[in-house]
C-alpha cells in the first residue's frame, strides 16, 4: 500500500508573501529617505547605502559596497571615535547624536549628526550596524551667516551712535 501525507501550507505562503512585501516597502523607504542611511556588517564593510548617502558623499552604492567604512570613508581625525561607536552598536548599544565631519568624494567637508543602531537578524542576533545621519552643513552655514549679519548690524548700530 501507499501512505500519503499532505500539509496545507497556505497560511505559511501568505505569511511569506506579507514578509516579502514588508521587506520591499522598508527597502524603498530607506532608499528614498531624505537622510543618509547606511549599513555595515560585523567586519565593518558597507552592505547598505541609500540614495541620500550617495548624493551627499558622491560615492555610488557600487563604489562603497563591501568596502571598509571607517578606513576608507571616515576622515582620519574621526576614525577612532567612529570605530568606537560602531563597536558599541555591535555590542548592543545605541549611539545618538554623534557629530563628525566626513569628506565627500571630491573633498568637500560635510558635518553629520549620526545615530548608530545595532542591526539584528530575524532571531535577534546582532549582525551589523545601521547608521542614520543628518547633514548639518547647510544649517551651520545658515547659522554662521546669521551670526555674521548680527555682528555687522551691531557694529553698524554702535557706529551710528557716535555719528
Amino acid at each position: 500500500g501507499v501512505v500519503g501525507v499532505c500539509q496545507d501550507i497556505t497560511d505559511r505562503k501568505k505569511a511569506e508573501m506579507i514578509t516579502a512585501q514588508m521587506a520591499s516597502e522598508m527597502r524603498s523607504l530607506i532608499d528614498t529617505a531624505n537622510a543618509p542611511i547606511f549599513g555595515i556588517c560585523k567586519d565593518g564593510k558597507v552592505n547598505a547605502w541609500n540614495r541620500k548617502s550617495a548624493e551627499l558623499m558622491g560615492y555610488t552604492t557600487d563604489e562603497v559596497m563591501g568596502r571598509d567604512l571607517v578606513q576608507e570613508f571616515i576622515s582620519p581625525d574621526y576614525r577612532m571615535a567612529v570605530k568606537k561607536v560602531i563597536d558599541d552598536a555591535l555590542n548592543g548599544l545605541v549611539t545618538s547624536s554623534f557629530e563628525l565631519t566626513l569628506f565627500s568624494k571630491v573633498g568637500i567637508p560635510i558635518d553629520v549628526l549620526l545615530n548608530a543602531n545595532p542591526r539584528r537578524n530575524d532571531i535577534g542576533d546582532i549582525v551589523g550596524v545601521v547608521g542614520i545621519g543628518q547633514d548639518l552643513t547647510e544649517n551651520r552655514k545658515t547659522m554662521k551667516n546669521d551670526v555674521d549679519l548680527a555682528k555687522a548690524k551691531a557694529a553698524n548700530d554702535a557706529k551710528s551712535q557716535f555719528l
